[in-house]
């Protein structure tokens, strides 16, 4: 187990002296991952995340930077020397081997007691609910008994530094893969590893970690707790890949502690007299926090486009001048016609510049 450093780290998978950043697949970025900790690398395809975890496993060397395992320097050591466990999409098994030689395998490659063995493999096969399966064959097992024998593999050594998924529950039946991130959120919490999963599906990042690194064009746009991403979107990308539907982004025109969209202005909880020049101003709000209402003076007004039902929560989609809005149908409402009203919760919007989040000056109390 490790607390892993990286040092502006970065790659390129160009060679060359004085590289443009869009050659590199991954910026600098400098982070600490803690001892223990569950965290996920979250974000689209081609955006950085596999390279990131083959960085850390030593698959890559890095164009440039360092990467610290408890201190030490272990840029330019192998995978073996590091002392990682890596899972990938498709299960890495012997299928000749019976469920409980592919466990023992890792540990018998480096000369692990006997007893030992059996003893950790029993452990992991319960855990992993294998027990049954110990002495079948692999290949004659379904495909996400065979992920978890590959998980298996992984967890079955206790001195890894840490344990890298990337995409393990690609090939596995939809109805299965809340099964096994349950059943890895267990394992984390049972064996106190450090565990980094790779994955392009929130909903695997948010229920399996602690911390979720959002990726986005080779960048770290933001790193925290679920609850972070979604209360707080550092960048507008963050806002709108995470949720369902995503964070209502729109252009705006600030001023002070108004924002004017389509001529009609929003009330913000914060004033904002120094934006960058020249910036790009969006703000950015929650549908969960766009509550739809009748028509009325002091809302902004809209048309209803279509109205999604989700079965718990229903989403109306509103045009509103130029820009469209989804928004929180409460329960029992009833439009009179397509035009509404939409009432935003103030402290729920943020202020974006460039797509960076821009802290606004809190308001001053009225005696």
């Amino acid at each position: 187990m490790a607390r892993i450093d990286l040092v502006d780290l970065a790659h390129s998978y160009l060679v060359g002296d004085d590289l443009p950043p869009a050659a590199y697949a991954l910026k600098p970025v400098s982070m600490t991952w803690r001892q223990g900790g569950a965290y996920a690398l979250l974000g689209p395809s081609g955006c950085g995340k596999t390279t990131l975890l083959n960085l850390i496993s030593g698959i890559v060397t890095p164009s440039r930077g360092k990467i610290l395992f408890d201190g030490t320097d272990v840029t330019r050591l192998s995978t073996r020397e590091r002392n990682i466990a890596q899972v990938f999409q498709f299960p890495v098994i012997y299928d000749t081997m019976t469920v409980r030689e592919n466990l023992a395998f890792p540990l018998k490659n480096r000369g692990v007691p006997k007893p030992e063995i059996d003893r950790r493999v029993a452990e992991i096969a319960d855990l992993l609910d294998l027990t049954p399966n110990l002495g079948r064959k692999a290949t004659r097992l379904t495909a996400d008994a065979k992920q978890k024998i590959s998980l298996g593999r992984g967890l079955v050594r206790s001195d890894v530094a840490a344990i890298l998924f990337d995409e393990p529950l690609t090939v596995i039946d939809p109805h299965l893969k809340w099964e096994l991130r349950s059943k890895l959120k267990a394992l984390h919490r049972a064996l106190d590893l450090t565990m980094i999963y790779v994955t392009h599906d929130q909903t695997e990042a948010l229920t399996f970690a602690d911390t979720v690194v959002v990726m986005h064009d080779g960048r770290v746009v933001q790193s925290g707790t679920p609850e972070e991403l979604f209360e707080k979107p550092a960048h507008t990308f963050v806002g709108y890949f995470i949720g369902s539907p995503g964070m209502n982004i729109v252009p705006a025109q600030i001023r002070g502690r108004e924002a004017l969209i389509d001529g009609h202005a929003i009330t913000l909880a914060r004033g904002y007299d120094n934006l960058p020049s020249g910036a790009k101003i969006e703000i950015g709000v929650r549908p969960e926090f766009v509550h739809l209402t009748a028509k009325a003076p002091g809302f902004l007004s809209g048309r209803i486009e279509r109205i999604d039902d989700l079965g718990r929560i229903r989403f109306a989609w509103v045009r509103v001048g130029g820009v469209r809005f989804a928004a929180r149908v409460p329960d029992g409402f009833s439009a009179d016609g397509d035009e509404v009203g939409l009432m935003i919760e103030p402290s729920r919007v943020h202020v974006y510049a460039d797509s960076e989040i821009v802290e606004g000056s809190a308001l001053e109390q009225v005696a």
